[in-house]
């Protein structure tokens, strides 16, 4: 399932009307804005391609926005924040996977962030963190790079479209997955998602 690209640079998919992004900022959580407009800086090409349209937020989960809207839900991807520690120092990564996956946190993560658990961190944290709300955390914007947060891509998701959050429920964004794999901070892992 691909986007109708139309000529006046939205785009269709599912019952959704897709808009530019950098155009529609109040459908985008702060970080997410100034996260997009750091990525269409480096990469011009996102100021066109990443799409954002407005959902109802009782139906942002993704199971229910995809049945909502009529979208296929293997053309979602999820955002979870991990958190584990090695050495009195915590280690937190955001893992973005195929809504059709999960994270393999006790196994893939575990090893990436070289802790001895890892697990999901605690809402509260995660959103205070990100900036975002729950249920729409999302890779653009967040806290990464260096002495920060990692984010983990699983390669399925750098290939294709992809829909994540916003940083707000109301909305949802869409883009090419290669374009995940541009963020800063960003490294794609071979089965991150596993099932």
């Amino acid at each position: 399932m691909e986007p109708t690209l139309l000529p006046d640079g939205t785009a269709r998919l599912g019952t959704l009307t897709w808009v530019p992004a950098v155009a529609a900022p109040d459908l985008l959580g702060a970080p997410v804005a100034a996260g997009l407009g750091e990525l269409a800086r480096r990469v011009p090409s996102a100021a066109r391609d990443v799409l954002v349209a407005r959902i109802d937020p009782d139906h942002a989960d993704t199971a229910a926005m995809s049945e909502r809207y009529e979208l296929d839900l293997a053309l979602s991807a999820n955002c979870v924040i991990v958190a584990g520690r090695r050495a009195g120092e915590e280690r937190v990564a955001a893992c973005v996977v195929r809504a059709t996956t999960r994270a393999d946190v006790n196994n893939r993560v575990k090893r990436l962030l070289d802790v001895r658990k890892a697990s999901f961190w605690p809402m509260d944290l995660a959103v205070a963190a990100s900036g975002m709300e729950f249920g729409a955390i999302t890779p653009i914007g967040l806290p990464v790079g260096e002495g920060r947060w990692r984010l983990l891509l699983d390669t399925r998701v750098t290939t294709g479209w992809a829909i994540i959050g916003s940083g707000v429920r109301g909305s949802k964004l869409l883009l090419p997955g290669a374009l995940l794999a541009e963020v800063a901070g960003s490294e794609v892992v071979e089965d991150l998602g596993v099932g």
